[in-house]
Parts: C-alpha cells; sequence; structure tokens
C-alpha cells in the first residue's frame, strides 16, 4: 500500500499540487472501501442472515473493522509519502 501511495503522491507532486497529506491518508485507507463494499455482496449473497438484528451487528461491527484498516492502511500510507518526500527533498542541492 506504501508503494501506491508513493506513486500517487509522486504524480500530485508532479503537476505541483503540495497538498500531500490528506491525499496520502484517503489513498492508502480507501481499501477500507472496498472492503466495505464487498461486506454489501457477502451479506446479500453468501449468508443466511436476515432480520434487523443480524443486520445491525454485521454491518455495524464491520463498519468499526472497516474503520480500523482505513486508520491502519492511512498511516501507513502517510507515512510512506511523508518518508518519500523527505528522501526527495534531501537529495535536492540549493545553490
Amino acid at each position: 500500500y506504501g508503494f501506491i501511495t508513493i506513486a500517487l503522491t509522486y504524480f500530485q507532486l508532479s503537476v505541483e499540487d503540495h497538498r500531500w497529506w490528506w491525499r496520502s491518508v484517503l489513498c492508502g485507507g480507501s481499501t477500507a472501501a472496498f472492503i466495505y463494499s464487498y461486506c454489501f455482496y457477502y451479506f446479500h449473497a453468501r449468508s443466511e442472515m436476515d432480520g434487523l438484528l443480524q443486520t445491525s451487528f454485521f454491518f455495524g461491527y464491520m463498519f468499526c473493522v472497516c474503520w480500523v484498516f482505513f486508520v491502519m492502511l492511512g498511516s501507513v500510507g502517510w507515512r510512506a509519502s511523508l518518508w518519500f518526500i523527505r528522501k526527495i527533498y534531501r537529495a535536492i542541492k540549493a545553490e
């Protein structure tokens, strides 16, 4: 996840958009949205669950799990982008 976020940060810096902080978090954490959308498919196509209580527990717990994934992968993406930014700016020689 860090490599993709670094590539997207590089493309963003290439077009002279230096606001990379939140975008690196969102790019890293966007996998959580895919996981949550897969939960809808799983609930309707594969599971035998029905009723309000099972539905609310399933989607409530999966929201919590996906939030943890978003925070975890978003912070990995942010740290990877921060490392990359520091690395390329140290290589610039000001004369």
